[in-house]
């Protein structure tokens, strides 16, 4: 007896074979991307999104975390760009995350980038009329550097438009005559120079002379110190001496006087000395004219 084979069952089979090893071929495929869970988030851009693509890539801190989705105008405001990015859920996407557009090494490939994002900044959620959340964005690397060198050119236009301005043609011809006088201090300088380097020499020579007599200075007024005490004691010796011996003649109290004056006056020259030592090398300073004079 032959048996029955129920060719519905088989077809059945058959189809749902065939669809289970479509379905590995494609997560295969996509690296089981179908399997994971996304999120819907805005970005809105302020500057050109030149080279950025549908399924552009979207990374968090270098990591692939999903791709854009959309790229279209902002209906409310056509200077923006809005983007729509699906992003794997688990994503630390927080309140103070940044989106910045970035390009992939020298191929100019666009892809989006999220920074930022600290550990006590909440996730970020759609507020009540959003209809999915909307992360900020920063300004690209090319744009810094565009708003840079724009600002660094006005700069140097301002710069030039003021170095024009104070450099006019009197201000010219002033600053010629400048150095035309210049040019010819140098040249008369240049012209007596042996002379400047005698006159140097000079007051190289009067310096050490200087120093010399100053150092010789305090030695001579220790020996005028020292000749005068020698003078007085001389003159009391012969004052002590004249008294002892009776009719001593009258020469020798003259001596004895003139001793006296002479230690006196030694000892007048000592404290000028101290009290302006410059006397002995510049002389004795000319008195005040007093009044009427």
């Amino acid at each position: 007896m032959e048996s029955k084979v129920n060719f519905t069952i088989v077809g059945l089979f058959t189809l749902t074979l065939v669809a289970a090893l479509i379905a590995i071929l494609l997560w295969l495929g996509t690296g089981g991307r179908y399997y994971k869970i996304y999120d819907t988030y805005y970005a809105y851009m302020n500057e050109s999104v030149s080279g950025l693509n549908l399924n552009a890539p979207v990374k968090y801190r270098g990591v692939e975390v999903g791709n854009v989705r959309s790229i279209t105008l902002d209906p409310a405001n056509p200077e923006r760009v809005r983007l729509l990015l699906k992003i794997e859920r688990g994503t630390p996407v927080k309140e103070d995350s940044v989106a910045v557009l970035r390009t992939q090494g020298l191929t100019g490939i666009a892809y989006v980038e999220l920074a930022g994002g600290s550990l006590q900044s909440p996730l970020l959620k759609a507020k009540r009329d959003e209809e999915f959340p909307e992360i900020h964005t920063g300004p690209s690397l090319m744009a810094r550097m565009d708003t840079a060198l724009t600002s660094l050119i006005a700069n140097v236009s301002r710069v030039s438009d003021n170095i024009n301005a104070v450099l006019d043609e009197d201000n010219r011809r002033a600053f010629k005559h400048s150095l035309a006088q210049i040019d010819t201090v140098t040249r008369v300088l240049a012209a007596r120079s042996a002379a400047i380097e005698a006159g140097v020499n000079n007051a190289a020579k009067t310096l050490e002379h200087s120093a010399r007599a100053s150092a010789e200075l305090g030695r001579l007024i220790e020996r005028a110190g020292r000749s005068a005490e020698a003078v007085e004691r001389l003159a009391n010796e012969t004052s002590r001496t004249a008294a002892a011996v009776p009719g001593t003649l009258q020469g020798i109290q003259l001596l004895v006087d003139d001793l006296r004056e002479l230690s006196a006056s030694l000892r007048r020259v000592s404290d000028q000395l101290e009290r302006n030592p410059n006397a002995l090398l510049f002389g004795k300073p000319q008195p005040e004219p007093g009044p009427g004079e």
